[in-house]
C-alpha cells in the first residue's frame, strides 16, 4: 500500500491507497475539496462538519443519479434484445410447425 497526502478545505490528510487506486483517490479528494470550498464560499452552510456533510450528500446524490441513469440506459437495450429473441423464437417455432406438416 502506498500513502498519499491530500489537502481538503485547508486540512491535510494522509491516506493509504493501492497503486492502481491512487489516481482515482487523488481525483476524489480534489472533487471533495472543490465541493466543500464552493459550499463555504456560498455562505449558506457554516462549520466544517456541516460543510463536509452537505458536500457528501451532494456528491452521493450525483452518484446515485448517475447509477440510475446508467441502469435505465442499460434496461432499454435489454428489453429490446428480449423482444428480438421472442420474435426469433416465434419465427423458428412457426417454421418448425410448417416443416412438421410436410412430413
Amino acid at each position: 500500500m502506498d500513502q498519499i497526502d491530500v489537502r481538503i478545505l485547508d486540512r491535510d490528510y494522509r491516506l493509504a491507497v493501492s497503486a492502481e487506486d491512487k489516481p482515482r483517490l487523488i481525483e476524489a479528494a480534489r472533487a471533495v475539496d472543490e465541493r466543500m470550498r464552493a459550499l463555504r464560499e456560498a455562505g449558506r452552510v457554516s462549520g466544517t462538519d456541516r460543510i463536509a456533510v452537505m458536500a457528501a450528500l451532494q456528491l452521493a446524490d450525483e452518484l446515485i443519479g448517475l447509477r440510475e441513469a446508467a441502469h435505465s440506459t442499460m434496461a432499454a437495450p435489454e428489453a429490446e434484445v428480449s423482444k428480438r429473441v421472442r420474435r426469433m423464437t416465434e419465427t423458428i417455432d412457426d417454421a418448425l410447425k410448417r416443416q412438421e406438416s410436410l412430413f
